[in-house]
């Protein structure tokens, strides 16, 4: 889920080929040689063959659990982050920035998708208390990607977006000027980072490998440039039901009266 810009890509790259090492040493077969960074996400995350991926909180919660096995959670190094926790950055333009949550009544939005958690859901949870339940915004753009919605809140497009404190944090240290004019105006809500997920048919065994290479990866040092590009100080293995807090935040917004981002 986090590969830009291209030297955060290139990491993700190092990890897989370590991890795939790790696994074939230990017995697993069927291993592709190199990460499918062509496959969609969507599409990825129920493929019958997939051996890992990374996948966003909310559309596991809602779409995925009892559809994949979760794997483990990985914890960041970033502002925003706060063990296996994360939460998004409401971020604005330098210029004009909005005193507080409540003063962004009228203003435009950019999401990356519906379905997204960082991006929407928990936008939708931090804004739900302002809205009384009425129409909030005046336009909501959808882009496709953090890094779209960033560029949209930048020309003008769309006055604000929620964008991954570790997305945002990978662009502070590796693409300043991707963030350049941008301010943080406040933080959502929090809940578990995007959680490692491989297919339901996966063995018991197999899962106890894929957390041992993770858990490899963490402590290997040839792999300590790689973790400091991506922020990457630890994996642990939560419950499922650590991931439900963040349909408790869908919840919330609809009992107050704020079903849908708008």
């Amino acid at each position: 889920m986090y590969v830009a810009p291209s030297v955060v890509a290139e990491a993700q790259r190092v990890l897989w080929a370590f991890l795939r090492d790790h696994l074939r040493s230990a017995g697993m077969v069927g291993l592709p040689e190199i990460l499918d960074e062509a496959l969609p996400h969507h599409e990825a995350w129920l493929d019958p063959r997939l051996v890992l991926a990374q996948t966003c909180g909310f559309p596991f919660v809602k779409h995925l659990k009892g559809r994949v096995r979760l794997v483990a959670t990985p914890v960041y190094e970033a502002p925003g982050c706060s063990g296996a926790d994360m939460c998004s950055f409401i971020v604005a333009r330098e210029r004009g920035t909005p005193t507080d949550l409540a003063a962004c009544r009228g203003l435009r939005a950019a999401i990356n998708e519906t379905g997204s958690n960082s991006g929407y859901n928990l936008l939708r949870a931090a804004i739900a208390p302002h809205a009384g339940g009425r129409a909030f915004f005046t336009d909501i753009l959808e882009t496709g990607g953090h890094l779209a919605s960033i560029e949209a809140v930048r020309n003008g497009q769309a006055d604000l977006a929620a964008i991954d404190c570790i997305t945002y944090d990978l662009l502070r240290r590796h693409a300043p000027e991707e963030i350049e004019g941008l301010v943080i105006l406040t933080e959502t809500p929090r809940g578990p980072n995007l959680p490692f997920i491989t297919r339901l048919s996966a063995s018991d065994h197999e899962i106890a490998l894929l957390r041992a290479a993770l858990k490899a990866a963490i402590a290997a040092p040839e792999l300590g440039g790689v973790r400091q590009t991506l922020g990457l100080k630890e994996v642990v293995v939560l419950h499922e039901s650590a991931y439900d807090i963040l349909l408790a935040h869908e919840q919330a917004a609809i009992a107050a009266g704020y079903p849908d981002l708008r």
